[in-house]
């Protein structure tokens, strides 16, 4: 923590934090497997909606955005995110994006309706 802390009260400025360069080799050997989608349905989500393109990132991360907080004030159990935003994304049609006003559309329409799932979701 360290280095990030002395990158905060330093910034725009970078100062010695005394903290030893990372050298991964030295760390240890990284072995990468395939995400468990089973296991994180929000991650499979993203991609689903990375695959769509158009508005559906936007409706996705305002969906989530909506979720999390409402899980946070305990409005929601924390499995009820991802269906949630499961079905924010299958309520909304995908534009395609053209100027910043698209994207910004798409985040209040599918904020209004996260809030509406959540409405019917309950705990």
């Amino acid at each position: 923590m360290r280095t990030p802390i002395a990158y905060g009260l330093a910034y725009p400025e970078r100062i010695d934090a005394g903290v030893a360069p990372l050298d991964l080799f030295k760390v240890a050997t990284m072995n990468f497997t395939a995400p468990d989608f089973e296991r994180f349905p929000c991650l499979a989500l993203a991609y689903q909606a990375l695959r769509t393109s158009g508005t559906a990132p936007a409706v996705l991360n305002a969906a989530n955005e909506v979720a999390v907080a409402a899980f946070l004030d305990k409005q929601i159990s924390f499995l009820s995110i991802p269906r949630v935003i499961e079905a924010v994304l299958d309520a909304l049609p995908v534009s395609t994006v053209g100027c910043l006003d698209d994207v910004l559309g798409a985040d209040a329409e599918a904020r209004r309706a996260a809030q509406q799932q959540i409405q019917k979701t309950g705990r």
